[in-house]
């Protein structure tokens, strides 16, 4: 072959390759941003520290904003005022918290009041690691990128003065005190208090800090403090009779509340600027350190296109072929949204603060955040297990960090802050799950001990703070909790099932029968009358009154957290035989579990029923259910648009449903390694393997035909329904024939 000839063949090979579909290509990041899903469309590493999001939360005529109070996301994409971009933020959670840091530019006089300053906006774009939008009132084109600890921002101005604010006062929630320092004309350094999840009391607080780099210096800069008002009186301490103060160059560094910098430039032509602020929840010296050793020497076009190489290799751990454009979206973007939380919470030298106590503390792996593991345990920790297994397993160490520093496994963490919102004790459950995995490579010994003391001890317990009333009867009244009574009974349940399956493994017979046995005692509950869950009182009778729809959509009742009996009764997943046979047999049990669609009782937007249409395969002939009702939810809850997600997407919840459910299996028994098969999307779905913990590189999942499941093959033998995580990962392909 001549040297024209190969050079013909590189040149074309290079052209396939810059023509070849990238998988971010197939990333809506604008999916799930309103019907409350809460996702945001700004850019984000994988298992970013730093999401820098616009902010369209601060306004009176926006969505929510009712009275000025902030909701629990900063971008709703129906809100149409912008008042900046801020870089720490939550994907996907239903309470407020961050939403800090906000970065905003302008144009001709300073303006520091967010509503007067704030602006519309049109021409949003947004792909994994990149968001641009024009902002209306300055002709200002911004743009965003993120490495995983460092946000930098891009603004074109047009020719005359512009400004570029940072406002220290604007958030989510109602968190006070913050500090910045103008240490050059092109770089600040500060901090901002945040840390009131759910409204949480105040000694929950933490800073974080922050170090900005500007591109140009400035031809002027300053700082601005607006005082708060208390019961009408203006704070007499700050003397300025309610009117911003604007602090001439000489004042560099400033403290308060409604606190404020501004870099102001005077362009005789069009300019740009780019700003770079990184974060840290350890000092101000870190978040420089992040700051310059991730991003110092890189463009933004640099940062950009690395994170967004990130996001290629980090979807194409799964691979599909078959189905529609439409449908690679949808998965994408969901399998997208699993790998924002949990995220990083360790600086680039490894340090992080540790939980309860403060200290700071050093590591030399991924130290994670954002454990929302009542919404997790169920389905998300799983998918990482199989796909992400050394992310999980940095997990399960980071948890047992957290029982080292501050005696307990976490329930709900935010920042090394303990928040203990929702109810149960989930991270038994993914620890057992995952260790069952043979994911094993961290302290099982330790993890075991700390399981137990949540199981065991009643005094003094933040985990379980209903345990001692549980041990008596089995269940939870009114004496332990004013909400929820039988939904905590269940996931005390659940949590007692994994225990029992840990200790099986590990050899200890005895705490595997207790706990076996206490995770049935959800049986004391069950009202044949209506074949469902129902609260009884403390001498044991029947609660009155009793309604089983009550508890829909969050109707606070002494039964049911979130939901209602409808949607917790078949929760219960590690004993489903067992109801099965409470409930009367095979056909009684379908025909209540039927009754849960018909009469539209299922909550495809929040978690406890979330596995409900998977159940339908534990009974022979009515397989063709299943099928039935995972479809339908896919097409009508799943949407390539704003409305894309149903409800909160929960920390990936919701997504991880959705990824599993298009490639045909499901994780039905939290705490037990089994999967339950329904129909794929897609003809061809290949998981990429991580040969550290699995022996094979890959497997696949195939479909043929085009009706209901006919037959199932796993590496060529037939299969039933239910396959255990090491038949599937030890074999090559799972091959699902359709009639």
């Amino acid at each position: 072959m001549n040297k024209f000839s190969i050079s013909i063949i590189l040149l074309l090979a290079a052209a396939f390759v810059c023509n070849a579909q990238e998988l971010t290509d197939y990333v809506n990041p604008f999916i799930g941003t309103s019907n409350y899903g809460t996702t945001n469309p700004g850019p984000i590493a994988p298992r970013g520290m730093v999401n820098l999001t616009p902010f369209n939360a601060a306004g009176k005529q926006n969505k929510f904003d009712k009275d000025s109070q902030w909701f629990s996301t900063p971008y709703e994409h129906t809100n149409t005022f912008l008042t900046g971009f801020s870089h720490v933020n939550l994907s996907g959670v239903g309470c407020p918290d961050l939403g800090v840091l906000l970065l905003m530019p302008t144009t001709g006089n300073l303006e520091t009041n967010h509503f007067k300053y704030g602006s519309t906006y049109k021409n949003e774009n947004a792909e994994p690691g990149y968001y641009r939008v024009d902002i209306d009132k300055y002709n200002v084109i911004t743009e965003l990128t993120a490495s995983k600890r460092v946000g930098i921002s891009r603004y074109t101005f047009p020719k005359g003065k512009s400004n570029v604010l940072l406002n220290l006062g604007l958030g989510l929630t109602n968190e006070s005190g913050a500090m910045v320092q103008i240490v050059s004309d092109t770089e600040i350094e500060g901090m901002r208090t945040v840390g009131s999840f759910c409204y949480n009391s105040p000694e929950n607080a933490y800073p974080v800090y922050f170090v900005a780099k500007f591109s140009k210096p400035a031809d002027e800069f300053g700082t601005w403090n607006t005082p708060k008002k208390y019961d009408g009186v203006e704070a007499q301490w700050m003397g300025y009779n309610g009117k911003t103060r604007i602090m001439n160059n000489n004042t560099k560094m400033i403290a308060g509340d409604s606190i404020g910098t501004f870099f102001t430039y005077n362009f005789k032509e069009k300019s740009t600027v780019e700003v770079k602020l990184g974060v840290s929840y350890v000092s101000i010296e870190n978040a420089r350190e992040n700051l310059e050793k991730e991003t110092m020497n890189k463009s933004f076009e640099n940062v950009r296109i690395e994170t967004k190489n990130k996001w290629n290799e980090t979807l194409s751990r799964i691979k599909v072929e078959g189905g529609t454009e439409e449908d690679k979206t949808i998965f994408y973007s969901a399998l997208y949204h699993t790998q924002i939380h949990p995220n990083t919470f360790n600086d680039i030298n490894g340090d992080y603060q540790e939980i309860g106590t403060g200290k700071v503390a050093n590591t030399d792996r991924t130290r994670y955040t954002v454990f929302s593991l009542w919404d997790t345990y169920r389905n998300t920790h799983q998918l990482l297990s199989l796909i992400f297994p050394k992310q999980q397993s940095d997990m399960i160490k980071t948890m047992l960090q957290m029982y080292d520093e501050n005696g307990w496994l976490p329930k709900w963490e935010l920042n090394s802050t303990e928040t203990f919102t929702m109810v149960g004790d989930p991270a038994a459950v993914v620890i057992a799950d995952t260790y069952l995995k043979g994911i094993k490579d961290f302290d099982v010994n330790k993890a075991y001990e700390a399981m137990l003391k949540s199981a065991d001890q009643i005094e003094n317990n933040p985990v379980r703070k209903e345990l001692k009333e549980y041990l008596e009867r089995g269940y939870i009244t009114e004496k332990s909790t004013k909400s929820g009574a039988v939904s905590i009974t269940q996931e005390f349940n659940i949590a007692d099932f994994a225990i029992a399956q840990l200790a099986n493994e590990l050899g200890k017979e005895e705490d595997a029968k207790r706990f076996y046995k206490r995770s049935t005692t959800y049986r004391i509950l069950f009202d044949k009358e209506f074949n469902l869950l129902r609260p009884r009182s403390k001498d044991g009778t029947w609660h009155e009154p009793f309604s089983p729809d009550t508890g829909a959509n969050f109707v606070k009742n002494i039964a049911f957290i979130e939901g209602n009996s409808w949607q917790y009764t078949f929760m219960v997943t590690h004993d489903t035989p067992e109801l099965i046979k409470l409930m009367g047999g095979k056909k009684g049990f379908v025909n209540q579990l039927e009754k849960v669609f018909s009469n539209k009782q299922f909550d495809m937007a929040n978690e406890p029923d979330i596995g409900y249409p998977y159940l339908f395969n534990y009974i022979k002939g009515e397989e063709h259910r299943t099928q039935k009702h995972v479809s339908n939810l896919i097409k009508t809850h799943y949407k390539n648009n704003s409305n894309g997600i149903p409800g909160n997407d929960d920390t990936g919840t919701m997504s991880s449903w959705l990824v599993y459910s298009m490639m045909g299996i499901y994780p039905i028994i939290p705490g037990k390694p089994v999967y339950t098969i329904t129909k794929p999307v897609f003809d061809k779905v290949t998981i990429e393997l991580d040969t550290e913990y699995y022996k094979n590189n890959s497997i696949t999942i195939t479909k043929q035909g085009t009706g209901a499941i006919d037959k199932i093959e796993l590496n060529g033998r037939k299969s039933d329904f239910f396959i255990s995580h090491d038949e599937l990962v030890n074999g090559n392909n799972l091959n699902i024939i359709l009639k």
